[in-house]
Parts: C-alpha cells; sequence; structure tokens
C-alpha cells in the first residue's frame, strides 16, 4: 500500500478522533510515536523513552501511525525499517514522512533501526531521509545516543529555526 493509498483509505473514512493519542499534552511535554514489531524491541525503546519524559504512543500498522501523524506532530519517531512493509517492498512510514513539508519535518526526529546498518551510519542516514539509525543489536544503549543526537540536530537546525519563528513560518 503506498502513500497515495494510506492517504485515500483515510480520507474515505469518516475522521476518527480517537486517532489523537495526545489531546490531553502539557504543550511543553515531549512525544514519541513507535512504529516497531518484535515486542521486546519495542518495550526496550518504550522503557528508554519514557526514562526520557516522552509521552509514548505506538502504532500496530503504517495506516495507524499516519491516523495518528494527521492529529499530531510528534517530537521523535522511532520507526523500524521492516515495519508493516507493502508488496512493493516500501515502508510507507517513512515514505510519509519524506513527503512531508522541510520545516514540519524539521519538526521531528526520526530513528530508524535497523538490521542492517550499523549505529550512527550517517551516510545510510542522509539516503534514508532519518535523522540517526540504530542498529537493533544495540537497542540497549539508545538513551544515551539519543540523547546526544538529538541535542547536535537542535543545535544544527537551532539559526534555520529562528528565521522560521522570526518570520512566522515556525510554530511552537
Amino acid at each position: 500500500m503506498n502513500e497515495e493509498n494510506l492517504m485515500q483509505n483515510a480520507a474515505e473514512e469518516e475522521i476518527d478522533y480517537s486517532g489523537r493519542p495526545f489531546d490531553y499534552r502539557d504543550k511543553d511535554s515531549n512525544t514519541s510515536m513507535i512504529c516497531e514489531p518484535d515486542p521486546a524491541i519495542r518495550q526496550k525503546i518504550r522503557d528508554t523513552l519514557k526514562s526520557l519524559n516522552f509521552n509514548v504512543v505506538e502504532a500496530a500498522t503504517a495506516k495507524e501511525a499516519y491516523k495518528y501523524s494527521t492529529f499530531h506532530t510528534f517530537n521523535v519517531v522511532v520507526v523500524n525499517e521492516n515495519f508493516d512493509i507493502g508488496k512493493d517492498g516500501i515502508n510507507q512510514v517513512l515514505r510519509y514522512f519524506e513527503g512531508l513539508p522541510m520545516p514540519d519535518r524539521r519538526k521531528i526526529f526520526i530513528v530508524l533501526i535497523s538490521s542492517t546498518f550499523a549505529t550512527m551510519d550517517y551516510m545510510h542516514t542522509l539516503n534514508k531521509s532519518v535523522n540517526l539509525i540504530i542498529n537493533a543489536d544495540e537497542i540497549s544503549g539508545m538513551g544515551m545516543i539519543l540523547t546526544r543526537e538529538m541535542e547536535e540536530n537542535e543545535y544544527f537546525y537551532h539559526v534555520f529555526k529562528d528565521y522560521q519563528r522570526k518570520f512566522g513560518k515556525l510554530e511552537e
């Protein structure tokens, strides 16, 4: 199922506001979405994100991830490279985030969980349009890696975000 099909299916259904995972959230709280099929890895990711004070929602399918993302801009999205892969072999969640307008995309820190790429492989990070790659075998060190990389990302895009705010293009 490609992105157009996901959007069309979601548009054809009545708007289901149950997809709003954080209606109640405090404006200053951080939110995250996990798209991971392996329950053991998902649990480790959930525990790590909660220890970093993130509110966490877990998507079971690409369609559910799209629905959550329609109502909310997450601070962090963690996606397994094999999450709900369609017949075409494309990860629809990653494709959705690739297609976002740049100012919207810069608000989201995307982590790719991979069994084939090395942790912090910056060439593949760029190629996959994500902010960070963590190898599934190194998931136990995710907290330290994620914290450091998010700080570097914030530092790197600080000027960009300041100009976006100045010209009214970035809402916080």
